[in-house]
């Protein structure tokens, strides 16, 4: 990594591994992260964040990086639960969510500007 702010988020993500490792046995191993930018007219239709041969996928990330980002810009993350009301979590600058990739099936909602995370999984 040749960008100090990336070299930050790897020594943050490193630590966080640490952490659930020793503090809930999760046995992660290790991540993969990318930068994402949907454009406006952009979606993510419902899914799982696994692979049908692959489960090695145990937790998903997304951290946001939109300013200034109002309710109608679009590009929520609509969280599906069974059993429960759909609920949407708005892609606001510096919030993250965190989930367990084969249990929680969602989607992006279609964005009316461009909208931008980084989004990972840590692997086991």
């Amino acid at each position: 990594h040749n960008d100090s702010a990336e070299n930050d988020f790897f020594d943050l993500m490193d630590a966080f591994i640490v952490h659930l490792n020793e503090t809930c046995y999760t046995g992660i191993i290790g991540y993969e992260f990318h930068y994402t930018l949907y454009q406006p007219g952009s979606f993510y239709n419902k899914h799982f964040d696994r692979f049908r041969n692959n489960d090695s996928r145990k937790f998903s990330m997304i951290m946001y990086l939109n300013t200034n980002w109002v309710e109608g810009d679009g590009g929520e993350l609509r969280i599906h639960e069974s059993g429960k009301a759909a609920r949407n979590i708005s892609p606001e600058n510096g919030k993250a969510v965190f989930f367990q990739s084969s249990e929680l099936e969602h989607q992006v909602l279609i964005t009316h500007k461009p909208r931008m995370s980084i989004t990972g999984w840590l692997k086991g």
